[in-house]
């Protein structure tokens, strides 16, 4: 079994059967990585490269993780203290680590579309890392992972997905991610918050928090991405948080249980108080522990398309 990818620059090209095999790739690796030795050799002759061109501590951290737990040799580069901050383009960056005979590259850039110009130009495997605001492949695989481990499957589960869905890379792909393995999938926030084309990806719009949460199976929150906004899309994060901040009492007043998850890095207080973060409807821990596994078997299955 092989994936139909060489590379992985968005859910958008994986088919439903590429996202099982992933799963069931990672549900082995899980298993490598709670036993006592947490290495195998299933990548010792693959040089990677990770290239973040953007601050990064959670995907990267994973990433090389992953990594090492295959026993793969890692370069990792990062772009503040490099020559790109000298003005080097993208592509002669590039060009120049894999002269040092680099098999793959794992990247994060600002720009959207990044991974997919460096797969057009460079013969390595490109894993995108996280594009701008278009997508984050790895992030949604490890999200729809740890619905399948609570729930056993994806398929007829109600997730919504709340906060900024404008500046978000994680709900783009989590949309197409879910939509394919058969969720039924709902945005909410403030209005300025939602993108003009979200009517025509098939999803529910919601602006009210209770009443998507009502909704729902499972609610991934979001966090702000202050960093991306060039203007202000609400008056304050206050205002914001008083209408889609989730806090325990608005958890505990729901008429069922839902699952809690969130991409990290949180802003407690903002989108989610501690209480809520901490609590057993939480999976955010699950999530972490998760995306080592999903990252594995992800760069376990493209090594085997390589050559």
């Amino acid at each position: 079994m092989n994936l139909s990818v060489k590379h992985l620059l968005g859910i958008k090209d994986l088919s439903p059967q590429d996202i099982e095999l992933i799963f069931t790739t990672a549900d082995n690796f899980k298993e490598v990585i709670n036993r006592p030795i947490k290495k195998v050799p299933s990548l010792r002759d693959t040089t990677i490269a990770n290239l973040f061109f953007e601050n990064s501590t959670r995907t990267k951290l994973s990433f090389e993780l992953a990594e090492k737990r295959l026993s793969a040799d890692v370069l990792n580069f990062s772009a503040s203290g490099s020559s790109v901050s000298k003005g080097e383009t993208l592509i002669d960056t590039v060009n120049n680590i894999l002269a040092m005979k680099v098999d793959m590259v794992v990247m994060r850039h600002p720009n959207p579309g990044a991974a997919i110009l460096l797969s057009k130009h460079i013969d390595a495997t490109i894993i995108n890392a996280g594009d701008g605001a278009h997508e984050h492949p790895t992030q949604a695989l490890l999200d729809a992972y740890s619905i399948r481990q609570k729930y056993g499957e994806v398929k007829g589960k109600k997730v919504v997905i709340v906060g900024d869905i404008l500046h978000s890379r994680v709900a783009l792909s989590n949309i197409f991610c879910l939509q394919k393995l058969g969720a039924k999938v709902m945005v909410c926030g403030p209005t300025t918050l939602i993108p003009k084309y979200i009517n025509s990806l098939n999803v529910k719009v919601e602006h009210n928090l209770k009443k998507a949460l009502e909704w729902c199976d499972v609610a991934n929150m979001l966090r702000i991405q202050l960093e991306r906004q060039d203007i202000k899309y609400f008056p304050s994060l206050r205002e914001y948080t008083m209408l889609y901040g989730l806090d325990k009492k608005l958890l505990d007043s729901l008429s069922k249980e839902i699952t809690v998850m969130h991409p990290g890095p949180i802003n407690r207080g903002v989108e989610i108080t501690s209480d809520v973060a901490d609590s057993k409807q939480s999976v955010i821990l699950e999530q972490v522990e998760n995306g080592v596994a999903v990252r594995m078997a992800v760069l376990y299955l493209l090594a085997a398309n390589i050559g």
